[in-house]
């Protein structure tokens, strides 16, 4: 009778033994129990919603990022769309974004009528390329919407300086970025308005959640009420006044975030440093494992940028493999390391495509980026032990994918 030995080295999709026996997700929420009991000392309160947390929250936050003002929308979406409302996009006009980002980014400028407009990112951070996206400029574009992808602060003295020359207001998605520097300032004071999210796999959370910090009062305003049904007052304002008028002065929406939800984020709140320096050692250890292994091109950071992190995106150098992609993420996955891709172009999806006509081939660095991208598994509970398995998988796998010179 003969037996079949399987190398140690043969990988989980060919029948090996996976480096893990259960799976590591890409990102996962961090809830500890100061956190539950602040949410329900919250339930059994007066207040759910529109009570003392929210603005509790808000200023708390706004403080942390070195803003004047932030303001609590239920979901990150929801404070792009509100940034977009309050920088007046409407029908006839255009913002210039990223095609490599979440969809959410560019769908907040259709939600107002306005074209989102694409130009390609840089290679080195795969963020939106200044020079590229003044070329994209006309006489109907009113905002620059930079992205901070993976936590990566974009450049934002260049498309500050950009949106001077030009009268343009600039809407930072830092929905990755909380907690990101630029020139030793915080990311929330950098831009018009700066747009967070908080959800479970982001640096603070709040279950869903987003925030819009500005320095301008009137931006400020516009966007309180945008939350609230376009109405100049709240609820608790009016219970605390003893009145119950109430006018409605613009088409605003619904996107109250609770007091519960802003009570979690307060707790979350206390722990963004300690959450940061995590996520910056584990991308250290990532950093360092990875520098010097063919086949894999760790994130590339810029001087003067200290990232959040909130993913450790690396890119495929596939010249060097014998696998795509697709080969090697399966492969990751069947390590059970819970690899992700972030993201699909924006342009490539297919309502873009069928709206707009755009085809495959129009931003070449974002496409390239695409076609090679890992994000490896990046949250701040995650133990060494975590870390040391996935530099493993990635090292096997690669290891097996390597192309061999002759001679």
């Amino acid at each position: 009778m003969s037996t079949t030995t399987v190398s140690p080295q043969t990988l989980a999709i060919n029948g090996g033994s996976p480096v893990r026996e259960k799976l590591l997700p890409y990102g996962h929420q961090s809830i500890e129990e100061s956190d539950i009991r602040a949410v329900v000392e919250v339930l059994r309160s007066d207040w759910l919603t529109t009570g003392p947390k929210v603005g509790e929250f808000e200023e708390a936050f706004a403080a942390k990022v070195g803003a004047a003002h932030a303001i609590s929308f239920t979901s990150g979406t929801a404070a792009l769309h509100a940034a977009a409302f309050a920088a007046g996009l409407k029908p006839g006009d255009e913002a210039i974004t990223t095609p490599l980002t979440f969809a959410a980014t560019a769908n907040c400028v259709l939600y107002q009528g306005a074209t989102p407009v694409f130009a390609d990112v840089s290679h080195d951070t795969i963020n939106l390329d200044p020079e590229l996206a003044a070329e994209k400029i006309s006489p109907r574009t009113r905002v620059l919407l930079p992205v901070d992808y993976a936590g990566h602060p974009a450049a934002m003295p260049q498309f500050a300086d950009l949106a001077r020359r030009h009268g343009l207001i600039v809407i930072e998605d830092a929905c990755h970025a909380l907690g990101a520097e630029y020139q030793g300032r915080r990311v929330g004071s950098l831009a018009d308005m700066t747009v967070f999210s908080f959800h479970p796999v982001k640096h603070v959370t709040t279950g869903e959640g987003g925030m819009v910090t500005t320095s301008s009062p009137q931006f400020a305003e516009t966007l309180r009420r945008f939350r609230n049904h376009g109405i100049s007052s709240d609820a608790r304002q009016r219970h605390d006044a003893g009145q119950w008028h109430y006018e409605m002065v613009l088409l605003g929406f619904n996107y109250r975030l609770p007091d519960f939800a802003c009570a979690l984020g307060l707790e979350q709140l206390k722990r963004l440093d300690a959450n940061l320096a995590r996520r910056r050692k584990i991308a250290a250890t990532y950093t360092a494992a990875f520098r010097d292994v063919p086949g894999v091109i760790p994130p590339a950071v810029r001087e003067e940028v200290n990232p959040a992190w909130h993913l450790y995106p690396i890119r495929l150098d596939l010249p060097k493999l014998t696998a795509d992609r697709a080969q090697i993420f399966r492969a990751l996955r069947a390590e059970n390391i819970g690899v992700n891709v972030h993201y699909i172009p924006v342009h490539l999806h297919p309502y873009y495509r069928e709206r707009f006509g755009y085809r495959a081939g129009e931003f070449p660095a974002a496409e390239d980026a695409y076609a090679r991208l890992i994000s490896l598994p990046m949250f701040h509970s995650m133990t060494d032990g975590d870390v040391a398995d996935v530099v493993e998988a990635v090292h096997k796998v690669v290891r097996h994918f390597m192309r061999r010179r002759d001679g």
